[in-house]
């Protein structure tokens, strides 16, 4: 059954929308682009599926019209409700008497719910995991158009995804307010920042507020070589440092930090801690007063930037027009500062991640700032 069409792709008149994962500034945009787009230009029923996928399992569908996402451009998170626990190949539901969890395939199901409302394609908006959701409904012959989300910055053939310029915005207005207490109090502050494998958010807000130490997963650090670093500065009378960190940097040779582990969930380790940790070692060594602040789910909150607003309206329409093109099972993509798209499965299982040579790396380095190696 796998690669054959369920319904004809030669008419799109009912297409869904559903918002997974965690939420990000930008996703009410990209809403109101395709629900737009679709109704204004090219006449379809639009209908959202509410929470993610967990709507697809639980049959819960609305209708979306224009009225609907009137006035939705500017406001963070998603109308449709998001979830980022529901994997529809990998249900949980319950546990077994010895209290493992156990978990159903319940694809069919979501494929019932689709078929029931008469959708001719999905819209998944979301990172690498929703999409990777996605890809038992592409292999069932379901026309799936991805359109890419996350504040991390990580899904693979994209150059950018909406939700992380904001979310770089928001980490460097937390450092650059950092800046005037450490320097009153010749501190050492650590802001701890979002980033589990990939340090997109760490490398641009550190750059963007000046920090003079940057700590990302790809350059694992060297707890000797920050202490170092700083005492350098205290003895400059530069008298205090800022450490941006991302929550999934770790020490050579050493583990990320983990805050809890659930079983249950998709992704089930979960980081942080890791600033508590580095801030710690640093006083102890240093004799350096050190505190930390630890920004978590404030940076995939608030109001969109302008330049994600416009991300997420060109990433909307081109959308539309991908699956209105007859494409079927394509990632919107940004790419060399023009709209594309690429294979929905070349983004699945992948991060994109801060290579070695990445310019802004560089840069950084020029200007004297330490990455702990």
């Amino acid at each position: 059954m796998a690669g054959t069409p369920t319904r004809s792709s030669s008419k799109i008149t009912r297409i869904g929308i559903l918002t997974g994962g965690g939420d990000c500034p930008g996703l009410n945009a990209v809403i109101r682009a395709l629900t737009k787009t679709a109704i204004y230009k090219h006449g379809l029923l639009v209908f959202g599926i509410e929470d993610g996928f967990l709507g697809l399992v639980e049959n819960r569908v609305c209708d979306l019209t224009s009225l609907h996402v009137s006035g939705i451009l500017t406001r963070g998170g998603t109308i449709l409700g998001t979830n980022n626990r529901c994997d529809p190949a990998r249900y949980y539901t319950g546990d077994d008497e010895h209290g493992n969890p156990i978990f159903t395939d319940v694809t069919d199901r979501c494929l019932g719910t689709l078929d029931s409302h008469g959708l001719d394609a999905l819209i998944v908006i979301g990172g690498d995991g929703s999409i990777s959701c996605a890809a038992p409904f592409v292999e069932a012959g379901f026309n799936c158009i991805a359109v890419p989300k996350t504040i991390d910055n990580d899904v693979v053939g994209t150059d950018i995804t909406f939700g992380f310029l904001t979310a770089a915005a928001t980490a460097t207005d937390a450092l650059d307010r950092l800046h005037s207490t450490a320097m009153s109090h010749h501190r050492v502050m650590v802001c701890e920042v979002m980033g589990r494998n990939a340090g997109w958010i760490a490398l641009h807000a550190g750059v963007a507020s000046g920090s003079d130490v940057i700590l990302i997963p790809e350059i694992p650090y060297d707890v000797d070589r920050i202490c170092q670093f700083v005492q350098s500065r205290m003895h400059r009378s530069r008298g205090f440092s800022i450490i941006a960190c991302a929550e999934g940097a770790r020490p050579v040779g050493g583990e990320q930090v983990v805050a809890h582990f659930d079983p249950t969930s998709p992704q089930a380790v979960r980081l942080g801690g890791v600033s508590q940790c580095i801030a710690s070692e640093i006083q102890t060594r240093t004799g350096i007063e050190s505190r930390t602040t630890v920004l978590g789910y404030i940076q995939r909150s608030g109001t969109p930037v302008a330049d994600d607003r416009v991300l997420a309206t060109q990433f909307g329409y081109h959308a539309i027009e991908l699956l209105m093109s007859g494409a079927r099972d394509r990632m919107v993509v940004m790419r060399d500062g023009g709209l594309g798209d690429v294979d929905i499965r070349f983004a699945i299982d992948k991060q994109r991640l801060v290579p070695d040579d990445d310019p802004l790396v560089a840069a950084a380095r020029a200007v004297k700032t330490c990455f702990g190696d």
